[in-house]
């Protein structure tokens, strides 16, 4: 869930809307669907709620501008006021959903992604918006099953599609985390954009890696899931 930009979604109103996908793409982790109503950019978030007396929460839109529905990708917690019950809701039944939001966009300008987990969903609309030629995307998870979309970033991208992988091994994917990755690479451009999407432990160390390599501070643009 996106924590950036939080103050400004109250100002947003919540909209019944109709599902018509919910799909476990992975153990524990679901992508659902509704029909477009707004415009948007890639990188914007949404609030999602089964009903507005229960407080929403936020998500990176997981689709792209130009697709005929929205899109957004989550992972069931347990402990979670939402989303258990949101990973049982069928396609038919509404949820109410605001008009997507946000600032966390980018343009065609050469750039790295770097993602943790569903954080990769932001950056999986940007893909499929047609901003990925000039980007090199770093995925970061512990298990192989949690590399979302792989099969299409890897056909598309190519090397600038990298997998890293703290807990198990596999051909093409590095053993380790993003951060490990990071300073083992001999050296990092600093000319360009750096988005980093994921949670806040991850953000902060990566952020303050890229900084110690010589990437200024206005250069790295961060979400923060929590």
């Amino acid at each position: 869930m996106a924590k950036a930009e939080e103050y400004r979604s109250k100002l947003i109103e919540l909209t019944e809307v109709i599902l018509t996908q919910n799909r476990e793409i992975s153990p524990g982790v679901h992508l659902i669907s509704w029909n477009r109503m707004h415009q948007f950019q890639a990188g914007q978030v949404v609030k999602i709620t089964l009903d507005p007396a229960i407080p929403s929460r936020i998500y990176s839109v997981c689709s792209g501008s130009d697709e005929p529905e929205i899109s957004v990708l989550f992972n069931i917690k347990k402990d979670g006021v939402l989303t258990p019950r949101l990973s049982d809701v069928i396609p038919g039944m509404k949820i109410w959903a605001t008009k997507p939001y946000g600032s966390f966009k980018d343009d065609k300008s050469p750039a790295w992604w770097i993602a943790t987990g569903t954080g990769i969903a932001p950056f999986y609309s940007m893909f499929c918006s047609g901003i990925s030629e000039n980007k090199t995307l770093i995925h970061g998870v512990r298990q192989l099953s949690q590399f979302y979309f792989e099969d299409e970033l890897e056909w598309a991208m190519g090397d600038r599609y990298i997998r890293c992988c703290s807990q198990e091994q596999s051909c093409n994917v590095f053993p380790g985390r993003i951060t490990t990755y990071l300073q083992e690479l001999n050296e990092l451009p600093t000319h360009i954009n750096y988005y980093l999407c994921g949670k806040a432990l991850m953000v902060v160390e990566v952020r303050d890696l890229l900084i110690s390599r010589g990437v200024p501070y206005e250069n790295i643009l961060a979400e923060i899931y929590f």
